[in-house]
């Protein structure tokens, strides 16, 4: 199982092609069946809050962010660009 979940990771992590796997992880029919199965089945998910959480307490900080920053444009964009240039 760990080396499913390895193929999994390297997939997410690299986003290459399940036929681009390295040959020492289990065969792409493998890892894209547990992958399909995972996303739909919300384990992925679960797993990627978990280990952030983690994180954040390994840091010494709350398991969720207390805050959060809101970014805005602030300046406006034209309505209508120049003409183009040729």
């Amino acid at each position: 199982m760990r080396e499913i979940l390895n193929a999994v990771l390297y997939f997410l992590s690299t986003d290459c092609q399940w036929r681009a796997l390295p040959k020492d992880l289990p065969p792409r029919s493998i890892g894209h069946g547990w992958f399909v199965r995972w996303h739909c089945d919300g384990v992925l998910d679960h797993m990627h809050v978990a280990l952030y959480q983690q994180v954040r307490e390994l840091e010494g900080r709350h398991a969720s962010p207390t805050a959060a920053i809101v970014d805005s444009q602030s300046v406006r964009s034209a309505e209508k660009g120049g003409s183009a240039s040729t």
